[in-house]
């Protein structure tokens, strides 16, 4: 089983969703878990972290780990080509590096160029950028890339984020 989790914010409070489902190609998803956690600490510059790792953490107690091969996350897995550790990166050590950990990331991070991979899906032209723990990174960028889907992201990221802001 694979996980795909998103959070949203609002006021002190964090709505974290993940979807599970079975293969790359499935277009629904075969569970839903969602939490809303209150006291959520502010934003950190550079430690982004800090507030969304407690919100998947957290959520991840409803999960059972033993049947979950990947987890996806939306953001960076590393920050730079040194390896120094995004969100993803933390998650990966948390789980005592027992589960890969791939992160979609809309938006380009200058400082890393080794350790990413753009992916473009659908017509789009704008790509995804990929980054990974715990699996080669080309093989993260073809998962990604075969998700269901005909545009920029797939279906199973666009529902997450869907549920998270609800």
């Amino acid at each position: 089983m694979i996980l795909a989790f998103d959070t949203h914010y609002f006021d002190d409070k964090a709505k974290t969703v993940a979807v599970q489902f079975e293969h790359w190609t499935d277009e629904f998803p075969c569970q839903i878990y969602e939490e809303t956690l209150e006291g959520i600490a502010a934003y950190e510059s550079g430690s982004f972290y800090k507030r969304e790792l407690p919100c998947i953490l957290s959520l991840l107690k409803q999960i059972d780990l033993t049947i979950i091969e990947m987890i996806i996350v939306d953001g960076f897995v590393v920050l730079n080509d040194e390896g120094a550790l995004g969100l993803g990166g933390y998650l990966h050590e948390a789980l005592d590096e027992k589960i890969p950990v791939i992160g979609v990331a809309k938006n380009n991070f200058a400082k890393i160029d080794a350790l990413k991979i753009p992916v473009l899906r659908g017509d789009s032209k704008k790509p995804l950028y990929i980054t990974s723990k715990g699996i080669a990174l080309q093989q993260a960028a073809s998962y990604i890339q075969e998700m269901h889907g005909d545009y920029r992201f797939p279906t199973l990221l666009k529902e997450v984020d869907r549920i998270g802001r609800e």
